[in-house]
């Protein structure tokens, strides 16, 4: 009787293996069995990132973006890429959540960026805030070539031209190293 069993066991557990196994030979032609591992070699990295000098690896990439009225809890990204022709690209956002700032309160950057050196980047382009209290809630659009500087051993570039061009008051916009 236990010879029995064991004989009916195992023709129930082998049968719907060798289904299977026949199933995918028959759609492929080639048979494979349950436990097949696919490995995959690891990618080496793009031109693009192969191409960019030590310093450029320290700027291009994802980087906390923020201005001290959005928030000091949430940070808005900004990203660096370097484009087919060697221009660094820079665009960010620092969007208000409601808990710190008011909702609709926002910084923007598009441009491009120019490393000077380890401790200073030239933007060119434009930096757009809208804080619910300056300026009279209205938009403030600042265009042209600006300094970011790191300065004292912080561990961010800040934009040089801090005071607000319409309010007077002043702006600490900080893009952060990478980490």
């Amino acid at each position: 009787m236990k010879k029995f069993l064991i004989v009916l066991l195992a023709a129930v557990l082998l049968v719907p293996v060798a289904a299977n196994a026949q199933k995918r030979k028959s759609q492929t032609g080639k048979t494979k069995t349950s436990q097949t591992v696919k490995r995959t070699k690891k990618t080496k990295p793009t031109s693009t990132t192969a191409s960019l000098t030590p310093l450029e690896r320290k700027v291009v990439g994802k980087h906390m973006l923020s201005l001290q009225w959005i928030s000091w809890k949430y940070f808005g990204t900004a990203t660096i890429t370097k484009e087919a022709d060697g221009t660094l690209r820079c665009t960010g956002e620092q969007l208000s959540r409601g808990d710190d700032s008011h909702i609709g309160d926002y910084l923007k950057l598009d441009g491009t960026v120019r490393i000077v050196s380890e401790k200073e980047l030239e933007f060119t382009g434009s930096i757009r805030t809208k804080i619910w209290h300056i300026a009279g809630g209205e938009e403030v659009e600042r265009a042209g070539t600006f300094t970011f500087l790191s300065t004292e051993g912080r561990k961010y570039w800040r934009l040089q031209d801090m005071k607000n061009p319409i309010d007077g008051c002043t702006d600490y916009v900080d893009i952060y190293f990478k980490r």
